[in-house]
């Protein structure tokens, strides 16, 4: 006894956990619209509206003169099987709900008029118009929801047309129900045929987008890896070079002067420097996300990468002490209210200064440098000037892309740069970068060129 009440239980969950996905499928109002096609744009939708027109006109007619329907009746079941395709090209399952009190609404009418009455046999349950109408919104359904929900709209319809013609019966009719289910089992199925293909290309689309992200972000990878292989075996190691031969020559020569230690420290603390952050570009070149790594602030947003330089204007200080100390006279002038801006302003403008002090200090020997930041409501202007050299600058092996790598940090931002000769022999460099606070979608800023 104990095992029939409990089979007796599972069925009875069985049949409620069914009629709860029965009501989260059928029972919704969301919003599906029908997407206009790629090619003819709204056709779809005004060949719909034209066929709902056509279903009222040619259902009213048929419901008053042969079913002998009252025009207050007639009316809103034809309005009804008409106005339910309208509706499933935006709501497609309170549509197919709509058509199916049309078609059992119409065919009790009916079904009161041929009981009374003595005219010609019609067709019953379903009108040739509502037929129409119902097959419509059928495709319509299956088009935009899934394939379960699409055939327990058919399920529930075969089951309706069962009930209507098989139990409840009429007199003097010509049967229309088995051919409502096998032309409603038809369009399910060419609906959800197109939609599988249509999800199918959107996949596809999407695949080939992802695939061509792919590559590309393996390119890119491969190339920092490349450049950072370069700056490691090449720069690194005559940087290393430089710092130790820098420690070992005061010990080369007999009661060296203070003079001669102290800019020789001065040049292996440069070279340790130097070394130091080009580590920090050689983590941020094989970092394969920069700017993702370690746990979100409070903000829920990305910090910056742990070890990437970058520097501000605040450590501008130290880079004209560091300058000075290898023998450029530098001055700096700051107009306008100091205050903090954008990191990627603030990092150009620092990364613009430094590059133009080392342009003095390799291409104008004993010239004197002038710094200027001028701080504007809408701008930052950076200013570099020096005067011409005392003697005759030595051959450089730079490659020339100083000035390149400053323009396109400028233009980067959306600023300007100019370059050229100043006051003589002299040269200038003048950078205007717009400082608008950059909205929170925009990327942090890489310590690079664009």
């Amino acid at each position: 006894m104990s095992r029939l009440n409990g089979v007796a239980d599972t069925g009875v969950e069985r049949v409620r956990r069914w009629l709860g996905v029965l009501r989260e499928d059928l029972g919704t109002a969301r919003v599906d619209p029908l997407p206009p096609s790629t090619w003819l744009r709204w056709l779809p939708h005004g060949v719909v509206c034209l066929s709902a027109f056509g279903v009222l006109v040619g259902d009213l007619p048929q419901l008053q003169d042969h079913g002998l329907v009252p025009f207050g009746i007639a009316f809103p079941v034809a309005l009804a099987h008409g106005g339910a395709m309208v509706l499933a090209l935006w709501r497609p399952v309170p549509g197919w709900w709509t058509s199916m009190a049309a078609t059992v609404a119409g065919a009790f009418a009916v079904r009161a008029e041929m009981a009374v009455g003595d005219g010609d046999s019609f067709t019953w349950p379903w009108t040739s118009a509502g037929l129409i109408g119902h097959m419509f919104v059928m495709l319509l359904l299956a088009l935009r929801v899934r394939t379960r929900v699409s055939v327990e709209a058919l399920a529930l319809t075969a089951l309706v047309t069962w009930v209507l013609q098989g139990w409840i019966g009429a007199q003097r009719y010509q049967a229309t129900g088995l051919l409502a289910v096998i032309l409603s089992a038809v369009v399910v199925v060419l609906g959800i045929a197109l939609r599988g293909r249509r999800e199918a290309r959107a996949e596809l689309e999407q695949q080939t987008t992802l695939t061509a992200e792919e590559r590309a972000r393996r390119t890119l990878l491969e190339e920092r890896g490349r450049i950072a292989r370069e700056l490691h075996d090449v720069v690194a190691h005559h940087m290393s070079v430089i710092s130790i031969q820098a420690q070992v020559a005061p010990h080369l020569v007999k009661d060296p002067p203070d003079e001669l230690k102290e800019n020789l420290a001065g040049i292996r603390q440069n070279a340790v420097e130097a070394l130091t952050e080009l580590r920090r570009v050689l983590d941020v070149l094989r970092s394969e996300h920069p700017a993702d790594d370690g746990p979100a602030d409070a903000s829920g947003r990305a910090p910056r990468a742990p070890h990437a330089p970058q520097p501000t204007l605040d450590r501008l200080a130290a880079l004209v002490e560091n300058t000075r100390a290898a023998g450029l006279t530098v001055t700096t002038e700051i107009t306008g209210e100091r205050r903090p801006l954008p990191p990627g302003v603030e990092l150009s403008a620092y990364r613009i200064v430094q590059e133009a002090l080392s342009n003095v200090l390799r291409h104008a020997p004993g010239a004197t440098a002038h710094v200027t930041l001028a701080y504007g409501p809408r701008a930052l202007r950076v200013e570099v000037v020096n005067t011409a050299p005392t003697r005759e600058a030595p051959p450089s092996a730079g490659a020339g892309h100083g000035l390149l790598g400053m323009r396109e940090r400028a233009v980067m931002l959306g600023g300007t740069l100019t370059a050229g000769p100043w006051s003589g022999r002299g040269y200038r460099v003048e950078a205007r970068l717009p400082v608008t606070a950059p909205s929170a979608t925009d990327p942090l800023p890489q310590d690079g060129t664009a």
